[in-house]
């Protein structure tokens, strides 16, 4: 019985993590996992078919999260991480319902909010992200939950999504964009800004330059990565063998992500198309 309950915990401790997002953005979260955690393999879901989440209803994305949850599941995966701020704020609950106990179930905000609350001292915070997210309200209720007395201002930017899938990044069209968002009256004075989407790392540097980095912008990946390790030390699931190849599935190809992810894994990647 013994051998029989050590086998099956070595084979859990030994599946993959599961993460999804809209599109290219859960990539840095990927990124950030694979130089953190460089024994465990990932099996990445991109629903590109259907981005952006942020202008799509909550019952939508709850539908779109639980298809693409049964579909990692099924990979055997220990791990469901939810690399999209949208699903993340309006389908956390229901996927964790639809796992149960077949897996760990983690989203991005989370641990955002514990960082923000818990590893600094500021007393006014930004954060952006998509309508679905800001809408949520998921972060300023998350943060004056554990911090009563910070404040906290939202603005919605939903042309960032679109403008960095169609790869608008580093040039004048997207410096207009950022620029045109980022000196709203909601972002004055602000501390520290939260890029409530995990696609806007990508663009994390000209955030920065356009508050003089006088601003500091919180990058939800490393955080994401850092809790993600700590959960599988304290759950006893590290990755115990040598893991395979990372799998990359897509709904619908796109010649940008496969750019987008050769820049963060430094290689060419194998793009499987699936229809959920």
């Amino acid at each position: 019985m013994v051998f029989i309950f050590k086998t099956l915990f070595m084979t859990k401790a030994n599946s993959p993590i599961g993460l999804f997002d809209s599109g290219v953005g859960g990539l840095t979260v990927a990124s950030a996992i694979q130089l953190t955690l460089p024994a465990e393999q990932m099996i990445y879901f991109g629903d590109t078919a259907h981005l952006p989440y942020g202008d799509k209803s909550k019952n939508t994305i709850i539908n779109y999260s639980i298809g693409i949850t049964k579909f990692l599941l099924e990979k055997g995966c220990k791990v469901i991480l939810i690399a999209c701020n949208s699903a993340s704020s309006n389908a956390f609950q229901e996927v964790k319902d639809y796992v149960g106990d077949k897996a760990f179930v983690m989203n991005v905000i989370d641990p955002i909010i514990e960082y923000v609350t818990q590893e600094t001292d500021v007393r006014s915070i930004g954060v952006i992200g998509t309508k679905a997210t800001i809408n949520s309200g998921t972060y300023p209720h998350g943060i004056q939950r554990m911090k009563p007395g910070v404040e906290v201002s939202s603005l919605a930017t939903p042309l960032l999504v679109p403008m960095i899938e169609e790869g608008f990044i580093f040039d004048d069209i997207s410096n207009a964009i950022i620029r045109s968002y980022l000196s709203r009256k909601e972002l004055q004075g602000i501390e520290s800004l939260i890029l409530g989407c995990t696609h806007y790392p990508i663009i994390k540097n000209q955030i920065s330059r356009f508050f003089n980095f006088n601003v500091n912008v919180i990058d939800s990946a490393k955080i994401v990565a850092d809790k993600l390790r700590n959960e599988l030390i304290q759950k006893q699931l590290l990755r115990t063998d040598k893991a395979p190849e990372h799998e990359f599935f897509v709904s619908d190809h796109t010649d940008y992500f496969e750019i987008i992810a050769r820049m963060f894994f430094g290689e060419k990647i194998d793009l499987n198309k699936i229809n959920l």
